[in-house]
């Protein structure tokens, strides 16, 4: 029997190349089979209900199959778990967090937090590949693209980096929660997600409280203290929007960056370019949240009423799957779209996501893709690929190398 196209995308061993399958899916743009979730393949379909309010994000309205990564149901939540983050809330209460959260993020309020890091960055992104030991043997992912973002989150945020050890394990394991693994012991899983979320909360916990008390230049003594029009969050609020940050803050960025440099190994004429061109690293990096996005696909969505879409009905609290990467690829929406092309206009793609609940941390996993990739072409001298495909991560729906390992003939000043 032929696995449905869902198990397809699920299955690791279609993890190192899974557009061939989502071509196969756009075939049938609404896909649903059995009990299962109705899943939207093609790009207009997909930012249309990214953009209907018909549809929800609040895990409320998922039904007892859904499951919260970073929040546990609400007869749980007397025993210390994390509420939903922002993330996973509708109007009015999803757009009330995210402009407190923005506050001290982005414009209005705070238009130079991110761009204001650009020198900081560069040294972090300097010194990690100053620290490459052997040339001839790099692990991408260990050596840089890892301790690149979360070295950046934690600064941001005012978390010790030096702590990273202690949430590393705890990130890896609620990042893994978003898998929509079908072969994984639903009850195990949940308690060790649940395990990882009471850990992280608590450790968050003693830190806000120690921000509260010393307060310092970051975005968590920002949060803390902030009373602005919006009021002030509460604690779980705090906590579960401390979490997302955190996590979210570093998982895509570094999918991000892997995937940018195996995609430039792949086409060296556009890593020379890069390299005699710096500035080209932003157009390098929208294609790139086109051709590779980080994240693949968005599950767990549900309908609030029934929604025709192309000629199918999906009939009201169904279950919704979005696969952005597969309307990344959509032959409809992009010329040639199975071509790596940073010349490409008109990129409006979905790497981001799209509608209220776009990527919220956008604008440095830009900067920070940008700055890495620039740094690594100029001065990896005759970079290649040791492994090709690379080893990926289980997850499906943060999907990137595990590891990549490259070589080069040495680093340049």
């Amino acid at each position: 029997m032929t696995p449905s196209p869902l198990h397809q995308i699920l299955d690791y061993s279609n993890r190192a190349n899974p557009y061939p399958i989502y071509e196969e899916l756009r075939k049938t743009p609404v896909l649903h089979q059995d009990d299962g979730p109705y899943v939207v393949s093609t790009y207009y379909e997909i930012r249309s209900l990214l953009h209907d309010p018909r549809i929800s994000s609040d895990a409320r309205n998922l039904g007892s199959a859904a499951h919260d990564p970073l929040a546990e149901s609400s007869s749980e939540q007397g025993d210390g778990a994390l509420p939903p983050s922002f993330l996973r809330l509708d109007p009015p209460e999803h757009d009330r967090l995210r402009r407190m959260t923005n506050r001290p993020f982005g414009p209005p309020h705070s238009p130079h937090r991110v761009d204001g890091m650009r020198e900081e960055l560069h040294g972090i992104v300097s010194g990690l590949v100053d620290g490459i030991a052997d040339p001839g043997r790099i692990d991408l992912v260990e050596d840089f693209s890892y301790p690149f973002p979360v070295t950046v989150i934690c600064r941001l945020l005012g978390v010790p980096r030096e702590d990273e050890p202690r949430f590393h394990g705890w990130a890896d394991t609620i990042a893994a929660s978003l898998d929509p693994d079908p072969d994984a012991d639903p009850g195990e899983r949940g308690k060790t997600s649940h395990e990882a979320r009471m850990q992280l909360g608590m450790y968050l916990a003693g830190l806000i409280e120690e921000r509260r008390r010393h307060p310092r230049n970051d975005m968590i003594s920002a949060l803390a203290s902030a009373d602005g029009p919006d009021g002030a969050m509460t604690t779980m609020e705090l906590l579960s929007t401390a979490a997302l940050l955190l996590i979210a803050g570093h998982e895509t960025t570094v999918n991000l960056v892997t995937n940018g440099m195996l995609t430039l190994l792949r086409n060296p004429d556009v890593l020379r370019r890069l390299r005699a061109e710096p500035r080209l690293a932003v157009p390098v990096v929208e294609e790139l949240l086109r051709f590779e996005p980080p994240v693949q696909l968005v599950p767990q969505r549900t309908t609030l009423a029934d929604i025709e879409i192309r000629g199918v009905t999906i009939p009201k609290g169904a279950s919704l799957w979005l696969v952005l990467a597969s309307g990344n690829r959509d032959p409809q929406r992009f010329e040639n779209p199975d071509r790596f092309d940073p010349d490409r206009g008109d990129i409006q793609h979905l790497g981001f996501g799209s509608g209220i609940h776009s990527c919220f941390g956008a604008p440095l996993a830009r900067l920070e893709a940008q700055l890495a990739l620039a740094e690594l072409a100029r001065r990896l001298e005759n970079p290649r690929l040791l492994e090709d495909p690379p080893p990926y991560r289980q997850n499906a729906v943060l999907r990137g190398p595990r590891h990549l390992s490259i070589a080069c003939d040495g680093i340049r000043p």
